[in-house]
């Protein structure tokens, strides 16, 4: 694999970690009971960290990348393993 194929692969990991890091530990403004600044959002984070964010998202992309790639490079799971249907054969 290309270091291209890689850094692109890679940044996809990233950016699915960071959408399933970002609502966790948050908590809004009615939840801890904190009056909200006049225009605020209802939405709004009171606890916002983006560098825990970060960090979070690194080492859970990087778990997953290291997963998949020892994946690819092993061959654990092929087509054919998660080929249910046997649709490869019928397509012949």
């Amino acid at each position: 694999m290309e270091i291209t194929s890689i850094l692109a692969i890679y940044i996809l990991f990233w950016v699915m970690a960071a959408f399933i890091v970002l609502p966790i530990g948050i908590r809004s403004h009615h939840e801890t009971g904190i009056k909200m600044v006049e225009g605020q959002s209802d939405g709004a984070p009171v606890n916002f960290r983006p560098l825990r964010i970060l960090l979070l998202t690194t080492l859970l992309a990087t778990a997953a990348f290291g997963l998949f790639y020892l994946n690819y490079a092993n061959g654990w799971i092929t087509l054919d393993t998660i080929d249910f249907f046997n649709s490869r054969e019928n397509m012949r």
